[in-house]
């Protein structure tokens, strides 16, 4: 009597999932050691858990995981195995162009004095420095016309502060001329409010 066929779908437990998926991998992992042995099948075997945990098997035939992924871009014609150093060696070179196009143009906005300049690269060095100045000066204002508008804010904040204080002066100045029929507070100091 055999099991019935279960429909495949993603197991919404996560207890039952894990279990299930251990069994699985094992049970894969068996068939690959079965089928490397009984075939001589060269095999790799790679296997990442859901959370990101590494499970491989390599058959005993083959030297190194290397070797085999060599093997396999030889056969598809395909770059899987990336030499880190050619990567790190592009990238050194793109860095060292740029290092020397910058260190040509510094060169190139200073005078100096013992050098040789034609008219047209001194117009041309006159007219990247008008350049310069220019978005530095468009940054400049950028710059101090923010901070003054956050002053103008902070002023507004301040008298609208002064002025609510003063309303509230007012009023329990009103407040004590009811009571007492004096216009003077505690120690017979007048309130001068700043108004005319």
């Amino acid at each position: 009597m055999g099991r019935g066929r279960s429909e495949i779908k993603r197991i919404e437990n996560p207890t039952q999932r894990q279990s299930t998926f251990y069994k699985r991998r094992d049970g894969l992992f068996k068939k690959a050691r079965e089928l490397a042995v009984l075939c001589d099948a060269d095999l790799l075997l790679l296997l990442f858990s859901a959370s990101g945990k590494l499970y491989h098997y390599l058959a005993p035939t083959v030297p190194s995981v290397k070797e085999f992924v060599e093997r396999y871009e030889a056969a598809t014609q395909t770059k899987v195995w990336c030499d880190i150093r050619q990567e790190r060696r592009a990238e050194l070179e793109n860095v060292g162009k740029m290092c020397d196009l910058l260190e040509k143009e510094l060169r190139f906005m200073t005078v100096d004095d013992g050098e040789q300049y034609t008219v047209p690269s001194l117009a041309a060095l006159e007219h990247n420095l008008e350049a310069a100045m220019r978005k530095v000066r468009s940054e400049k204002d950028r710059k101090i016309g923010g901070e003054m508008s956050y002053l103008e804010n902070m002023i507004r904040g301040k008298q609208a502060e002064r002025y609510g204080l003063c309303d509230k002066l007012a009023h329990a100045q009103s407040l004590k001329e009811v009571e007492g029929g004096s216009t003077s507070l505690n120690n017979g100091l007048d309130l001068k409010l700043g108004f005319n």
